[in-house]
C-alpha cells in the first residue's frame, strides 16, 4: 500500500487535520503550482447559489493552500446554520481532512445574536470532530479587537433587507463595539456581480471620519479586490467577510504573512485612523 493510502485508511480526520499532507519543499517547488494542499487544506461552506466565497478564497490563497467546498441548500438568516443541511455539508468537508472549516455566510450570525453565534461555532466543531470552524462575524470581531478599533462602519450588499442590515448594527454594538455607519451599497439590487470600482467609490465618498476601520460583511458581496485600494485612499484597516476567514485560517498553518494585495491586516502594518495600538 502506497503512503499517502496508507493514511487515509489508518488516521483519523480529527488526527489529520493537525498533520496536513506535506511535501519536501525541494519535490514541492520542482513543479508548477497544481492545487496541490502541501500546507493546508481549508474546507469553505457555502450557499448552493454563491460564487464568490470560493472564488475570493482561491483568488488570495497563497500557493501550497487548497480550497474545498461543500454547499448547502438556499436558506436564509439564521436557517443557513441549521441543521440537518449544514451538518450533512461538514460532514463531506470533514472526509477532505481539510485543517480548518469556514463559514461563507455572515448574516446567519447577525440574526442569531454573538451569543448564539459562539454556541453554532462550537456545535458545528463537536460535529467536525474538532476540526476548527472560523465564523466571518466573530473572526473579524476578533481582528478588530486586536488591532484597538473601537468605531467601526459597516458596509452591506445590495440585496441585503433592511432587517438585515439592522441586525448587523444590533450585532457589533453588543460585541463592544460603536458602529458610526451601517449601510448597504447603493443602488439596491437583487444578487449580483459587484465590481471592484464600485465598492472603492462607495465606500470612499460615505465613510465617516470618526470611523477607524470598515468591515465590508456579507461573503456574496465581491470585494477583496477593492481593499487595497480603498486602505490606500481611507488610510485606515479595511476587512472583508471573505479575507478575514482566510486570514484566521492562515494564521492557524503560520502562513498568514505570506499574503500580498488583499489588506494590512495579513502583514500587521500600521495603519492611521484607528487607534494609538494599530
Amino acid at each position: 500500500m502506497r503512503r499517502r493510502e496508507f493514511l487515509a485508511a489508518t488516521v483519523s480526520p480529527a488526527a489529520a487535520s493537525i498533520a496536513s499532507p506535506m511535501l519536501p519543499t525541494t519535490q514541492a517547488d520542482r513543479w508548477p503550482a497544481d492545487g496541490f494542499g502541501a500546507v493546508a487544506r481549508f474546507g469553505v461552506l457555502t450557499p448552493d447559489f454563491d460564487p464568490v466565497p470560493e472564488s475570493e478564497l482561491w483568488a488570495m490563497a497563497p500557493r501550497g493552500v487548497s480550497i474545498h467546498t461543500a454547499r448547502v441548500g438556499a436558506k436564509s438568516g439564521a436557517a443557513f446554520v441549521e441543521a440537518p443541511a449544514i451538518d450533512e455539508a461538514v460532514d463531506h468537508l470533514v472526509r477532505l481532512r481539510p485543517r480548518a472549516i469556514l463559514l461563507g455566510y455572515t448574516s446567519s450570525s447577525y440574526a442569531l445574536g454573538a451569543d448564539a453565534d459562539a454556541r453554532v461555532r462550537a456545535r458545528l466543531e463537536d460535529r467536525a470532530r474538532g476540526i476548527r470552524m472560523i465564523f466571518p462575524s466573530l473572526a473579524a470581531s476578533a481582528a478588530l479587537g486586536e488591532l484597538g478599533v473601537q468605531r467601526v462602519s459597516l458596509v452591506h450588499p445590495p440585496w441585503w433587507t433592511e432587517t438585515a442590515n439592522d441586525q448587523a448594527r444590533a450585532y457589533w454594538s453588543a460585541a463592544g463595539f460603536e458602529v458610526v455607519q451601517c449601510v448597504r451599497m447603493q443602488p439596491l439590487r437583487d444578487f449580483t456581480e459587484v465590481a471592484p470600482s464600485e465598492v472603492v467609490d462607495f465606500i470612499s465618498a460615505r465613510l465617516p471620519r470618526e470611523a477607524q476601520a470598515v468591515f465590508i460583511g456579507g461573503n456574496g458581496m465581491r470585494a477583496v479586490g477593492a481593499i487595497k485600494a480603498l486602505e490606500a485612499r481611507l488610510r485606515k484597516p479595511v476587512i472583508s467577510a471573505n479575507q478575514i476567514v482566510l486570514y484566521d485560517a492562515l494564521r492557524l498553518v503560520g502562513q498568514a504573512d505570506r499574503i500580498a494585495n488583499y489588506g494590512s491586516i495579513f502583514s500587521g502594518r500600521k495603519r492611521t485612523g484607528a487607534s494609538d495600538r494599530i
